[in-house]
């Protein structure tokens, strides 16, 4: 194990890849702007991504598959490398730790090179839905495995047994992984400002995938950070592509929505701040949407009721994968632990893995 300059050393990577995250992004502007002469396919609606070669070869192809392909096997060796060897938290960094930082690193140059020689990403093959899926699943899973400590309903936690959650914990770093490898790989390396906010956003989701088993990982102001932040892309991005009058809000409140109803009952607030920040978020829909009629407020509660109605859905499937397992097996069903916490949460340990 690295002790990085002590008990710190791990928060101290995460700082100094931040920076060198935006550091990352403004390279992809910069070598961007040779791209402009690339030749693309008129835009055909919501399901059309744009980016795109109207002629793929073989090699834009190979390039983009084996690239991620290979990305994404380095990654999930690493993870199991580090639940199955290492199996404990450090304030510093372990080896497997730099080794994942360097492999993110070389690949993101990988990917950099492969988009100014082929161009294309994953998307020539497969649905837009399909990147953007993938990081709403993660943002889904984070809910659930947050479920005991902060709850789902203001404070209040969903009923979804310790070894659901126990599970999530256990394995989402393989699944964390592949949201943000595949929809890495899934772009080119263009330089358009949805482009730029979404690749800064995919660095530092690489970032946090390469500091497992480190306090740095689990630090709850920069995980609470990473899932705040899909309101600030979502809503720029949704700026830049449809303008001010186009959908934004939806975006912004409904991700602000999961914020007030779950996410600020983990950080500690008082009763006082969690009120004013409701208020504020009460006034600003009245006024965003008194401009532009109360009629469709509605669909401010769409993206809450998304992630909640897969948090469900995710709990049973986990829930029925593991009884299907047991009954398969012959295996007993884990006794709970029960620790000081919340009735019927489990005793934390430090060796869940990434």
């Amino acid at each position: 194990m690295l002790n990085d300059s002590g008990e710190r050393g791990a928060h101290r990577a995460l700082v100094i890849g931040i920076a060198a995250s935006a550091v990352l992004t403004g390279m992809v502007w910069l070598l961007g702007q040779r791209l402009h002469g690339i030749r693309l396919l008129p835009d055909q609606g919501a399901a059309w991504y744009y980016w795109k070669l109207p002629e793929p070869t073989a090699w834009s192809r190979a390039s983009a598959w084996l690239g991620y392909a290979a990305h994404q096997a380095a990654i999930w060796g690493l993870i199991y490398y580090a639940q199955t060897r290492v199996r404990r938290y450090t304030s510093g960094l372990h080896t497997v730790n730099v080794v994942a930082l360097a492999v993110n690193f070389a690949f993101v140059l990988l990917h950099t090179l492969q988009t100014h020689l082929f161009y294309d990403g994953l998307a020539q093959d497969v649905s837009i839905f399909s990147s953007q899926g993938s990081v709403v699943l993660l943002l889904v899973v984070v809910l659930l495995m947050e479920n005991r400590r902060r709850g789902l309903f203001l404070g209040r936690p969903a009923p979804i047994g310790a070894e659901v959650t126990g599970f999530a914990r256990k394995y989402h770093g393989y699944l964390f992984s592949w949201a943000a490898v595949y929809t890495f790989w899934y772009h080119p390396m263009e330089a358009t400002s949805g482009h730029l906010i979404g690749f800064f956003y995919m660095f530092l989701l690489l970032l946090q995938g390469s500091l497992f088993l480190t306090r740095a990982h689990t630090d709850r102001r920069w995980t609470f950070t990473l899932e705040i932040m899909v309101a600030v892309h979502g809503t720029l991005v949704a700026v830049m592509t449809s303008g001010p009058g186009g959908a934004w809000p939806m975006f912004l409140f409904g991700f602000l929505g999961v914020f007030l109803v779950t996410q600020m009952h983990g950080l500690g607030l008082s009763a006082a701040v969690r009120w004013l920040l409701a208020a504020a978020y009460a006034g600003a829909v009245l006024v965003v949407y008194g401009a532009r009629g109360l009629g469709s407020a509605h669909e401010i509660v769409r993206i809450p009721a998304i992630e909640y109605l897969l948090v469900a859905v995710v709990a049973v499937l986990i829930w029925l994968g593991l009884r299907t397992s047991r009954l398969l097996t012959g295996a007993e069903p884990p006794v709970s632990r029960r620790g000081p916490g919340r009735p019927g949460e489990p005793r934390r340990t430090r060796s869940g893995g990434p």
